[in-house]
């Protein structure tokens, strides 16, 4: 249908003698917009409808950008363009679209710094101040440390102007600046904010209440968002009581499945969330066959509920998973990989040699992948397994591999057909949307001019499709997102956006 379309515009505007060179022109557009991803899915009458409204808004705003480079957001830097994102009529629609399942989520950067801020409020909270840096602690006594504690109340109190003592704290519940180009000049100042940020955060979070009750807001926030089903990676952190109480990892995730199961109940149309056991990368042989026992116990106690094994961390200095293969290959009867890989600008290095292990040790989906176009034949590899590629533009971008997103080597997963899901990684230390930003940064900024409602579908049916889920769990989920889908495209009316 393209083809011809294009055929019948062109044969207006070129002489006859042409016609032969348009038509083979008009085949080969036809051809390779058949291989993208979502190419071949045929839409309804009324998906067309739909695809017409969301095209003439797509056309309108990147043909302004065309015409205007100067404001093209997308070759800025995230933080610059991210609340303007709310205004576009895309961004509307994929709002409020079904979009499936979010797959590659880190537990403690999943919720802004507002949320984070809000719980500062909760009684028994010590903070101490030390040369810009924050740490906090529940306590029901003074933390037994070398660091000058109060109670937050009582800070907060003596500060004599609570706005600003808020203003000032929330800065390290965040990574956006005002000026990213001077705060975070090279990816070494972007990851030692980005792990400073966890650990202001991190001890704060994982008393046990205030624990269970962000899980529980996270899978809240992520359905209004339209997602369905989540799978978070997690280094399953001991929480603690007040008075000092510490549980084991397996605890950890029992709580996880018990605030997962009552989310469930109350909300029936969400499908549920599964754990990924991530703990950090850069250790030793020791401490890597610890992290396997954790995880053979964990899926002992909760099978249904645990997902895999992955191991997280800036990749560029962690360890290679070379370092690690023996142990992995013994171990992976009995657990299943989901393995960051790639998350590099190098190449020929031990980072982006991490996709060859991720691959061989039998991943099912591999994080980042951002190096993978360098690899062709471990691009055959992937295509060959099946294995799916978790992309998360926007972390790429923030985390300093990509400037301009039109370079992200997602724009050829997508041209190629790849099997590709869309996630969001950390939205909350970056004060993204759960998945819709990164879904409009995608689709606007890194697919083709010409992608359509058929990307955008597949993209959700990609990331049901290479979940966790198994067998009739799988099967069911998809029913229930079809479902979503023909309700979403019933009650589209294109005059709301």
């Amino acid at each position: 249908m393209r083809a011809l379309t294009l055929i019948i515009l062109l044969a207006y505007k070129y002489p006859t003698e042409c016609s032969d060179h348009m038509n083979k022109r008009a085949q080969i557009l036809q051809d390779e917009y058949k291989r993208t991803l979502g190419g071949n899915i045929n839409l309804t009458k009324q998906e067309t409808k739909i695809n017409n409204c969301l095209m003439k808004h797509k056309c309108d705003e990147l043909d302004y950008a065309f015409e205007h480079p100067e404001y093209f957001n997308f070759s800025q830097h995230f933080f610059k363009y991210k609340d303007g994102i709310r205004n576009s009529n895309v961004y509307k629609i994929i709002k409020d679209m079904p979009k499936g399942a979010a797959l590659h989520l880190h537990d403690v950067g999943l919720l802004g710094p507002d949320y984070l801020l809000n719980i500062t409020y909760t009684d028994g909270l010590y903070v101490c101040f030390d040369n810009n840096m924050v740490s906090l602690k529940f306590s029901n006594k003074v933390p037994d440390t070398k660091c000058n504690w109060k109670l937050m109340r009582d800070a907060r109190k003596i500060s004599n102007n609570v706005k600003k003592f808020d203003a000032e704290l929330r800065r390290h519940f965040t990574m956006v600046v005002d000026d990213p180009a001077h705060d975070y000049p090279c990816i070494k100042n972007t990851w030692s904010a980005f792990m400073g940020y966890f650990s202001t955060i991190f001890p704060m979070l994982s008393y046990r209440p205030v624990w269970e009750q962000y899980f529980y807001d996270v899978l809240k926030t992520f359905r209004e968002d339209n997602i369905m089903y989540v799978e978070v990676r997690t280094i399953l952190p001991p929480l603690y009581e007040l008075d000092g109480t510490v549980y084991d990892p397996v605890v950890t995730a029992k709580a996880y499945k018990k605030i997962a199961d009552r989310f469930v109940k109350n909300y029936p149309d969400f499908i549920g969330a599964k754990v990924i056991y991530a703990p950090p990368r850069n250790v030793d042989t020791n401490a890597l066959a610890l992290y396997l026992q954790i995880a053979k116990r964990v899926k002992s106690e909760v099978q249904d509920f645990f997902g895999g094994f992955d191991l997280v961390g800036q990749e560029d200095l962690g360890k290679p998973l070379l370092d690690f293969v023996p142990q992995l290959t013994a171990a992976a009867g009995e657990l299943t990989y989901f393995f960051h890989a790639g998350e590099t600008d190098w190449y020929g290095t031990s980072t982006d040699d991490n996709l060859v292990d991720a691959i061989l040790l039998g991943a099912k989906r591999i994080g980042h992948a951002y190096a993978l176009p360098k690899h062709p034949v471990l691009i055959e590899e992937v295509l060959k397994r099946d294995i799916g590629l978790e992309v998360n533009v926007i972390s790429n971008a923030v985390l300093s591999l990509v400037q301009d997103v039109r370079n992200h080597p997602l724009a050829s997963f997508f041209a190629h057909g790849f099997p590709v899901v869309i996630s969001s990684d950390d939205p909350g230390a970056w004060e993204a949307d759960p998945l819709s930003d990164d879904f409009y940064v995608a689709f606007m900024g890194v697919a083709s001019k010409t992608s359509d409602l058929r990307l955008l579908k597949q993209l959700a049916l990609n990331s049901l499709r290479y979940s966790a889920l198994k067998g009739d769990a799988k099967t069911k989920a998809i029913e229930k997102f079809n479902a979503k889908w023909k309700d979403f495209v019933n009650n589209f009316q294109c005059s709301s956006y």
